[in-house]
């Protein structure tokens, strides 16, 4: 079987790298399956952001929504999904010459990730409640006083 996959050409889907979220959650350790630096990692990426930041870049993506990582205890949602990416052409040259490794493609999910507009949206809406939260708490304190 090992060698009919290995026959089969770079572009058949059972041939592209597989990418779970879990290679770029900072929240895990390397026992866990973060492949990358934590300084670099990402919090709780899910597989749609890195399928939409490899389809911007131009990569031939397919998204598999069901899958889990093995090392994954948690069975949520968030959680599931891997992502399928065509690393190499069928001359086994890089389709995009930027990413020739998949640690390079799984570095650059990584750092853009944060920039995307869902990501963005977010954390603005979470700074205004927090500000709001402490105001009303500085206020309670200063009618004890």
């Amino acid at each position: 079987m090992a060698a009919s996959a290995a026959a089969a050409p770079r572009a058949d889907k059972e041939r592209f790298i597989c990418i779970y979220p879990a290679y770029l959650n900072n929240k895990k350790t390397i026992a866990e399956g973060r492949r990358i630096p934590i300084d670099k990692a990402v919090e709780n990426p899910t597989s749609t952001e890195i399928q939409d930041v490899c389809a911007a870049v131009g990569f031939n993506v397919l998204l598999e929504k069901n899958k889990m990582y093995p090392r994954e205890w948690n069975r949520d949602v968030q959680y599931r999904g891997r992502v399928r990416i065509q690393l190499k052409q069928d001359d086994g040259n890089p389709c995009l010459p930027q990413f020739p490794t998949r640690k390079s493609v799984m570095l650059y999910a990584a750092e853009t990730i944060p920039k995307l507009k869902s990501r963005t949206q977010k954390m603005g809406g979470s700074d205004q409640s927090l500000q709001q939260g402490e105001g009303g708490k500085k206020g309670k304190g200063k009618k004890k006083k």
